[in-house]
């Protein structure tokens, strides 16, 4: 996400910064650049404006002007107001004090609902909030289906309306249920339309009135634009939404509805799906994206992912490997796991500082069906051959490759690349490596 309008504005910075002085002249030349970038990324063009002239009565200031690396305070001008256009700090969903909190979840037909509430409701789960999922949509026949399924995948409550047809009584029996059994919170899965008719936001109003919900969040899909956010301000004037999760971000390059909500509703983005995984779901924080925006990574989500994911014990055992030069094939293996559990290997490693910005890393970027055969390939391995992968001569190629369904081919560049990565990480596990890594210049590119 936001990958176009982070190249071009790198390349915006970089010419700030290869000046000693600035003046208004030089300040105004690069506005006009962030300019073309934001409406380029679909930004709406209201908010374009009042950011661009923001920023210039910042930038244009004697204390930038006049700073050692002016260059640099642009830049930090920059991501400040970013950060505040998309709401300065993180939003979370607010539960009152009724138990089950009731959260309706509302938007058009393929937004994500679905999948979005079992996303939230499993988000709930890992969060101490136990979550009964309940679908109101009697019109799209898979979809109660669907919501049961994926809702058992994850072990939460789903409501069984049985014979019902009418999602008023649907909801209302739901909430009974979900009080009877215990759970903390109730998730309403609402019917969407492929666009706002009349029918279904009065539908929307009469599940409002019945189960008076603790927060009504809009499902907006990132894919669409300017689409979602004036669908979305059409759903705040007739329900009067809390927030919005905004779904597909992995899959839209240019972001541009994500910098605008904020600043058109008033309503700040609270979560965004960014995978089809049911644990692909991240709390929106305004100053950590303005950060991945300007290509300076998000190193604490990164951090915040390992240590869900990643067993304190191992991660001191795979640091004291790394150090002594004992990292195995095997150990490799095992991290592949852990990886792909964190969520995709291009979104990882964007958290990166300054990862972006290097064009020649992003070829070498691996995926995920490249780390399926990887995996396969040590697999093959016996286990002498993980701990010690100087004994894999020819004839134990040729038997790996046969094992795992792959080539000879494909074997030698896994050992080959497995080779340069003990390399690269001797570097980075000596005090210059941590240091340059820290700066966001790698070692050894």
């Amino acid at each position: 996400m936001f990958e176009t309008l982070t190249e071009k504005l790198d390349a915006v910075f970089k010419k700030l910064k290869g000046r000693g002085r600035l003046d208004e002249e030089n300040i105004a030349a690069a506005l006009r650049d962030i300019r073309m970038a934001l409406l380029e990324a679909d930004v709406h063009f209201k908010v374009v404006k009042d950011f661009i002239e923001d920023v210039r009565v910042r930038a244009v200031g004697k204390e930038v002007l006049e700073s050692i690396s002016p260059g640099q305070q642009v830049v930090k001008i920059v991501h400040d107001r970013l950060a505040e256009l998309m709401g300065e700090a993180g939003s979370q969903i607010r539960f009152g004090s009724r138990i089950p909190a009731p959260i309706m979840m509302v938007g058009l037909q393929g937004c994500g609902k679905t999948t979005t509430a079992v996303k939230l409701a499993k988000y709930l789960a890992e969060h101490g909030r136990r979550a009964y999922l309940v679908s109101a949509d009697v019109y799209r026949p898979a979809a109660i289906e669907q919501l049961r399924v994926m809702g058992e995948k994850i072990s939460a409550g789903v409501f069984d309306a049985g014979e019902l047809r009418d999602p008023i009584r649907i909801c209302r029996e739901a909430v009974e249920e979900a009080k009877r059994l215990g759970y903390e919170v109730i998730l309403v899965d609402t019917a969407g339309r492929l666009h706002i008719d009349e029918q279904m936001m009065a539908e929307l109003q009469e599940i409002k009135r019945e189960i008076h919900p603790a927060e009504i969040l809009f499902v907006a899909d990132a894919m669409t634009g300017q689409d979602a956010v004036n669908v979305a301000a059409k759903f705040n004037e007739r329900l009067g939404i809390d927030g919005v999760i905004m779904t597909k971000m992995d899959g839209d390059a240019r972001g541009g509805a994500a910098l605008s909500l904020k600043a058109v509703l008033g309503k700040p983005i609270k979560f965004v799906g960014v995978g089809e995984k049911i644990d692909a779901l991240e709390v929106f924080h305004p100053e950590r994206m303005a950060s991945r925006i300007l290509g300076m990574g998000d190193v604490l989500t990164l951090v915040e992912k390992a240590q869900a994911t990643v067993d304190a014990k191992e991660a001191l055992e795979l640091q004291r490997k790394i150090r002594k030069n004992e990292f195995s094939l095997e150990d490799f293996r095992n991290q592949l796991k852990q990886i792909r559990k964190m969520g995709s290997l291009q979104d990882l490693l964007g958290m990166i500082p300054g990862f972006s910005k290097m064009k020649s890393m992003k070829h070498m970027v691996p995926d995920e069906k490249e780390l399926v055969r990887v995996s396969a390939i040590i697999d093959s391995m016996t286990k002498k051959e993980r701990h010690n992968h100087l004994l894999i001569d020819g004839e134990r190629r040729k038997r790996i490759a046969k094992g795992s369904g792959t080539t000879v081919q494909d074997v030698n560049l896994l050992l080959k690349n497995y080779s340069e990565m003990r390399k690269m990480m001797k570097k980075f596990s000596s005090k210059d490596g941590m240091k340059a890594l820290r700066r966001g210049n790698f070692p050894f590119a």
